[in-house]
Parts: C-alpha cells; sequence; structure tokens
C-alpha cells in the first residue's frame, strides 16, 4: 500500500514526482499529465527556450520567459495539481531561473548537478517548497549542515537519485559500472536517518524520495520499507505520447538493447548514462567543434569542451538522432511501446 506524499501544505495523491529531463524533454505536455492525474509534475529548465526563434541571439531572456510560459501551460492542463521545476546548479544564472519559477508561481523547485547551497538565500520569502537531489550522505550532510547554520531553515523534501538513474549523475563512473546495490541501501537508510534528525530538529516531516531504476510496484515498495516516503520516475515517461520528446527519440529507447547503455563524460564535468549511437562514436573520435556558445553551464570553455551539451541534448529533443546524446536510465531497453501517462502511473499503483 501507499500513502498520500505531503511536502509541507501541498499533498499529492500519488508518491511519485516525475524526474526532470532536459533539453526539452520533460515540458508542460509530460509534466501537465502527470500533476493532472495526482503525481508531481517536473518541467526541466534546462535551454527551455531552445525552440523559439530568438534562442540563438538571446538564450538567458527567451529561457526566461519560456519558463513562465511551459509553467502557465502546464497549469492549464493541471489547475489543482502540483508542479515542479528541474533547475541544474550547474547552470550559468541560476539564481535568476530560481526567481522567475517562483515569480511564476512554481510550487517546488528541485535543484541537482551541483549542490544547491545557495537556494535558500534566493528563494527566501516565499512559500516555494525546495528540494535538493543528492546522491551520498556526504552531500546530503553537506547541504543539510549549510542550510542549518546560514538560513536556519531545511529543505521541504530531499531526493536520492541512485546509481541507476539518468542525466547528470553524482557517482564516479567506476560506481555506475559496477553497481553495489546492498552498500547503496545502507547509504539510503543513512541519508533517510539524518534527515529525520533535522526534521526533529525543525518540527517538521521532511520526505524522502528514492530515484534510480525503480521499474515497478515491487521495486517502488521496497523503497518504502527502506524508509522511502516516495519514488521519482524519469525514463519510463520517455516513451509516452504526452512526453515533449520527438518520436525518434522516444523510438531510441524502444529500440536499444542492455549493452547500447553506457556511461559518458559530460561536458558539465559528470558523468552521465546514455544510448550508444553515431555521435557517441565521433565523441571518441576526438573534439566537436562548437559553433556557437549558448552560455547554459557555468564550468564550460568552448574552447576545449569536448562538445556542446545544449546542441547535443536539444538535438534528441528534436528528433536529430545521429547528431545527439540520448539520456537514459539504466533500465530504458526495458521500454517496448510507446504508452500513456496513466499507463506508467498504473505499473506503480494500478
Amino acid at each position: 500500500m501507499y500513502k498520500a506524499l505531503k511536502i509541507g501544505n501541498l499533498t499529492a495523491k500519488l508518491p511519485i514526482i516525475q524526474g526532470g529531463m532536459g533539453v526539452g524533454i520533460s515540458l508542460s505536455s509530460l509534466a501537465g499529465a502527470v500533476s493532472a492525474r495526482g503525481g508531481i509534475g517536473v518541467i526541466s529548465t534546462a535551454q527551455i527556450g531552445f525552440t523559439e526563434p530568438d534562442f540563438d541571439r538571446n538564450p538567458l531572456e527567451t529561457n526566461l520567459r519560456m519558463i513562465g510560459e511551459h509553467i502557465k501551460r502546464a497549469r492549464k492542463s493541471a489547475p489543482a495539481g502540483i508542479l515542479g521545476v528541474n533547475i541544474m546548479v550547474a547552470t550559468q544564472n541560476y539564481a535568476r531561473y530560481v526567481k522567475e519559477a517562483i515569480k511564476n508561481g512554481i510550487d517546488l523547485i528541485i535543484s541537482g548537478a551541483g549542490l544547491p547551497t545557495e537556494l535558500p538565500e534566493i528563494a527566501k520569502g516565499t512559500k516555494t517548497k525546495l528540494v535538493p537531489i543528492v546522491s551520498s550522505l556526504k552531500a546530503a550532510n553537506v547541504i543539510l549542515k549549510i542550510w542549518d547554520r546560514k538560513n536556519n531553515i531545511t529543505p521541504d523534501a530531499i531526493i536520492i537519485e541512485g546509481p541507476k538513474a539518468g542525466g547528470h549523475l553524482g557517482f564516479l563512473p567506476e560506481q555506475l559500472e559496477h553497481i553495489d546495490e546492498a552498500a547503496y541501501e545502507e547509504e539510503i537508510k543513512s541519508i533517510i536517518a539524518l534527515t529525520r534528525g533535522y526534521g526533529t530538529k525543525y518540527e517538521k516531516e521532511i520526505p524522502v524520495i528514492a530515484a534510480g531504476g525503480i521499474q515497478n510496484k515491487q521495486d517502488m515498495e521496497h523503497y518504502f520499507s527502506l524508509g522511502a516516503d516516495g519514488i521519482q520516475v524519469a525514463t519510463k515517461f520517455v516513451t509516452t505520447k504526452e512526453c515533449d520528446a520527438d518520436i525518434k527519440y522516444k523510438q531510441a529507447y524502444i529500440n536499444c538493447k542492455k549493452e547500447d547503455i553506457v556511461i559518458v563524460k559530460s561536458p558539465v564535468g559528470m558523468p552521465g548514462r546514455a544510448i550508444k549511437n553515431a555521435f557517441m562514436e565521433r565523441t571518441v573520435l576526438g573534439r566537436i567543434p562548437i559553433k556557437r556558445c549558448h552560455n547554459c553551464i557555468k564550468r564550460c570553455n568552448p574552447a576545449e569542451t569536448p562538445y556542446c551539451i545544449t546542441d547535443a541534448l536539444a538535438n534528441a529533443a528534436k528528433g536529430n538522432i545521429d547528431e545527439a546524446l540520448l539520456f537514459c536510465g539504466a533500465n530504458a531497453y526495458m521500454e517496448n511501446r510507446i504508452r500513456t501517462v496513466q499507463d506508467v502511473l498504473d505499473d506503480y499503483f494500478g
């Protein structure tokens, strides 16, 4: 059995968060559909304006405008639902993205790809719920300690993203190649215990959400037995009709085999998991020169970076598969047909 997921004064009927996937994979269509059905839908803000005509001329202003636009569209689909945005800490102008989402009435901000130590200061005085993503006890400890000491607050929820997740991952490549599930479960229990301690101090419930390779009801119940209050799922939502990505990206998941899914090094400086394709073969041969910098991440030097992460991920969302970085979770090969958001939710709650 499952209980509703409570994050402060927000209550999601289903204890599931749809993971944020960028560039352009989880926008208003997918997030709105999940939110309308009782889960928490999440819009990825990563280069969210990439399809707009003025994106190349002014990526920042375009992205800020489209944050508001996608929140508005998702609200139309789910007027009574809960919506979040995923904003990577590695994003250039991170604070402006956070403030823009808050200005447009977002319910929660989920933040990983780095430690969101500055998030409480940026969101100070607002009702928006703040949810960091961690992958280790060490990262959880740093965030909880800094937020407590500097801002006298604690997160409203915490997401623990495990080694089977997709996108940018907070692990060493060898930890992803050889996953020690028993050791990681102990890490989860330790993070939950640490979080509960801060919950006691602040006299509030801090739900802990498990993420990464949670494939079905049995997996979900296993994480509940470890003490998790909810789950985050991303990969399984890619092959839905409502997902914002091009059908060719969805088809890449359906067509891939287990051995096609490999660990890659992203220009963000973190490892990721992706489907082998012509683009990845070219990255092994050497640098792919950058035609135009989109000012997406803080630590990128266009003269040295192996390829442009914005172009590679935008190509995936547009269906230009041979020129794309096809991020995915470890279980992407298990998806074998196009379904609906409701079908995916039924895998857990049906």
